[in-house]
């Protein structure tokens, strides 16, 4: 085999629509634009929030109170009952080891353990939160829950 015997599985490309070639096609003249205006036009691109240059829905009404959300920690939650499928006893166990066991996407954003599932293994668990029961099954297998 070489290189230029490689071909696509048949059906798999499609030829690209081409646009503006006669009448006869389909897709002359306006190309499938419709007729004039904005859209019409090279580089088109219209925001959805634009309103043909009215005073906009968003800008238009009241904006009253204040949100805490932006501030608030995101944690990324990790139940007793993965932690004991995914490590051996007596395993400490940190946000960049549950990185590593896929068991969080960022090993640099806050971890909270939740306590759904049983634990029978004791392990060292460092993470920046624990929920009450978590924390009981953590301690009551023998292992320390550690706050980082």
């Amino acid at each position: 085999m070489n290189l230029h015997d490689l071909s696509p599985a048949p059906g798999s490309r499609r030829k690209p629509k081409r646009l503006g070639i006669g009448i006869g096609s389909g897709h002359g003249k306006t190309a499938g634009k419709g007729h004039k205006g904005q859209k019409a036009r090279s580089g088109r691109s219209v925001s959805p929030y634009f309103e043909g240059g009215q005073m906009p829905l968003s800008r238009r009404i009241p904006k009253r109170g204040f949100s805490n959300f932006r501030f608030s920690a995101n944690y990324q939650t990790v139940n007793v009952k993965d932690l004991e499928a995914k490590f051996d006893a007596g395993a400490v166990i940190t946000p960049s080891e549950l990185h590593l066991h896929r068991l969080v996407q960022d090993p640099e954003s806050p971890v909270k353990i939740l306590g759904d599932g049983d634990l029978s293994r004791s392990f060292t668990v460092r993470a920046n939160a624990f929920s009450a029961s978590a924390k009981n099954k953590i301690e009551g297998a023998g292992g320390k829950a550690e706050v980082i």
